[in-house]
């Protein structure tokens, strides 16, 4: 089951854009957290299975994000990309 705080989190990363300024202050304004902490508790949330069922749209989108990003450090570290001479 998923707490409070990290349903606020959920909630927030669907609609960020609608709150006014940078994302990292409204993170701080509306849900008193530091924009580390915010993403901590994000990242994690991500693979807890009832987080799909409360934000399927938000859940499967930062997914599709982390998996494509993943993906392409891997492509890279094969492809020479990340080394450390360069």
């Amino acid at each position: 089951m998923l707490t409070d705080r990290e349903k606020s989190v959920l909630e927030f990363e669907g609609s960020w854009w609608l709150y006014p300024g940078p994302k990292d202050r409204a993170i701080r304004d509306y849900l008193t957290m530091s924009a580390t902490r915010y993403y901590q508790i994000l990242r994690r949330v991500l693979d807890h299975p009832d987080a799909l069922e409360y934000a399927p749209l938000t859940v499967r989108r930062l997914r599709r994000v982390r998996d494509e990003s993943r993906e392409r450090r891997v492509i890279e570290r094969f492809q020479g990309g990340d080394h450390p001479s360069r």
